[in-house]
């Protein structure tokens, strides 16, 4: 399932703000107590603040373990949709959920915005949508203001667009499905407090995302999931043959990539050991078969690049071209009168840069 958005015409409605803190820290929490409403010039430039994040993002939706319904930013949300006027009271409700949930101690506080925006194209139909972001830091900027007569300089501190840390995009569609959601987190910290706790979502898995979450998990497999004493050759190797492995094949089943792609048994556990991991971070287990899009392989195969960093300052780059055949173009040794290392490479001639 893949929808396409348009944000053309999207206008942002209104807005409730809140302050959020860590409550572990006793910071403050607040809501505003009234609506932000804007001018046509102001509505036109925050919704495209709050709307840039999440193109070409997956889509996700809310679930629950026990019931839909039991998901609070879920029932936040199908009210709002229900009823507009009820934003302000709604968006005080979805900060008190981020609060109760901001309950760690590496949790930034920030500040919330609860956005309501009209006309967002999903499929060719326009949808309303709410976009929730949190900022977790300010950033300074000048202002030059006339004073007395005279021009004077002032630094104040904001939110800017491109450094929200948190958002969250809730299309008013598929409701009865879990809404159509996207979902970004950029601080790099805890991402399941923000994907989990608060919002409760998890990806849509189509073939698409799972040819793609394969590809990244090999990848990954190869760079982190290896011993440490693995050759860099190797790595490109392991990864190599996994993504080759999805452009080839119509269907992806677990055991035979890992018959076919891993080969060796040391190797598959390592792997097996590896997967765990990755789906416990990503916070949802992986589908062991299902067609593989080809879309997603192609992209795989053309990102697949490797580096391999030396102590003397050098970094050699190599493509994905050279990563199929690096067996034959080369070669590794030990010099022993230097005591060193060396990489040997084979080439027919240097191409222009």
């Amino acid at each position: 399932m893949s929808l396409v958005l348009n944000f053309r015409n999207a206008k942002l409605a209104a807005m409730s703000l809140a302050k959020v803190g860590n409550p572990v820290r006793n910071e403050p929490f607040q809501t505003s107590q009234s609506l932000c409403r804007f001018k046509d010039e102001e509505a036109e430039l925050l919704t495209h603040c709050f709307l840039k994040s999440f193109r070409a993002l997956e889509l996700h939706q809310f679930f629950h373990h026990t019931s839909l319904e039991s998901n609070e930013l879920y029932a936040y949300a199908a009210k709002i949709f229900e009823n507009n006027d009820t934003l302000l009271e709604q968006g005080a409700m979805i900060a008190r959920h981020l609060h109760a949930k901001s309950n760690h101690p590496n949790i930034k506080s920030g500040d919330l915005c609860v956005a309501l925006i009209n006309h967002i194209g999903v499929s060719g139909e326009p949808v309303q949508a709410i976009s929730i972001v949190k900022s977790e830091s300010k950033v300074p900027f000048l202002q030059i203001s006339e004073r007395d007569g005279d021009l004077v300089l002032t630094t104040e501190q904001g939110i800017y667009p491109d450094k929200i840390d948190k958002g969250c995009l809730i299309l008013n569609h598929g409701k009865a499905d879990g809404f159509s959601v996207y979902l970004f987190d950029k601080s790099g910290g805890n991402t399941l407090f923000w994907v989990r706790d608060f919002i409760g979502a998890k990806p849509v898995t189509s073939d698409d995302y799972l040819t793609r979450r394969y590809s990244e998990l090999c990848v990954a497999f190869a760079e982190r999931g290896l011993p440490e004493d693995t050759r860099q050759e190797e790595r490109m190797e392991v990864a190599s043959r996994a993504v080759n492995y999805l452009k080839a094949a119509d269907e992806f089943v677990l055991d035979d990539f890992q018959t076919h792609a891993l080969v060796k048994p040391e190797r598959i556990a390592q792997f097996e050991a590896f997967k765990v991991d990755y789906e416990e971070e990503k916070g949802q287990p992986l589908q062991e078969k299902f067609s593989v899009s080809k879309k997603e392989a192609e992209k795989a195969g053309n990102r697949l690049k490797s580096r391999m960093k030396l102590d003397v300052g050098v970094e050699l780059k190599f493509s994905s071209g050279f990563v199929h055949q690096a067996a034959n173009f080369m070669e590794r040794g030990h010099d022993e009168e230097r005591r060193m290392e060396f990489v040997k490479i084979y080439f027919h001639k240097e191409e222009p840069v």
